[in-house]
């Protein structure tokens, strides 16, 4: 079985309220690291304007990069529910390393201010989810436009697309990332945008 979120982008207003519970609920402090982002898209000219929210966390890859690219094995990818977790003393940190920040094509691993920082990201609340809860962002969001399960139940109960406004789909990891996309006013699709590699993680230079 594999978990992700469904994200529809028609129901987001970028209130926040999912950044804001997620750093509340994990007890992640002020400052660069923020396990969840939302960011906003803006197109057309007056009076022709169009604009979309985007929400995402980690996107828990069938193939994440991060943990290939990791030489520590500090983040691995659970069986039983595909989760992508970190174990924060195995990590070597930003400053003697920061291979899966630059692997990831969505720059979902997060380091603090400290010297050398460890990773950090979306562990998709697994203590919540050992109660039967859903992540706090899917929890918190007034709109309700997360929602988190397994991936076959999600496709099967909403009519689903791996492209969203926004959004950069990277087929060699496979997110876990389902979208009702926000078309533009004259009701056009949403081309998928695909990530375009650039030079190999290993060989960055630290």
């Amino acid at each position: 079985m594999q978990l992700g979120f469904y994200f529809d982008q028609t129901r987001c207003t970028a209130c926040f309220a999912c950044v804001v519970a997620c750093k509340d609920w994990h007890s992640v402090p002020p400052g660069p690291a923020s396990w969840r982002r939302v960011t906003s898209i803006e197109k057309g000219n007056y009076p022709n304007l169009f604009v979309a929210h985007l929400s995402e966390g980690c996107h828990h890859c069938a193939n994440p990069a991060c943990t290939a690219a990791c030489p520590a094995d500090a983040i691995t990818k659970r069986e039983a529910d595909g989760i992508v977790v970190v174990d924060q003393e195995a990590c070597l940190g930003r400053d003697g390393c920061g291979l899966c920040l630059d692997a990831c094509p969505w720059d979902c691993p997060q380091f603090g201010p400290e010297v050398n920082a460890k990773m950090q990201k979306c562990d998709f609340c697994v203590d919540r989810l050992a109660e039967g809860k859903a992540p706090i962002c899917a929890a918190s969001c007034p709109m309700r436009a997360l929602e988190a399960g397994p991936l076959a139940e999600l496709r099967a109960r909403y009519p689903v697309s791996d492209a969203a406004e926004g959004f950069v789909h990277d087929a060699t990891t496979n997110p876990s990332i389902l979208f009702k996309a926000k078309h533009d006013a004259a009701g056009l699709p949403i081309s998928r945008v695909d990530h375009t590699p650039t030079s190999p993680a290993t060989e960055r230079i630290a």
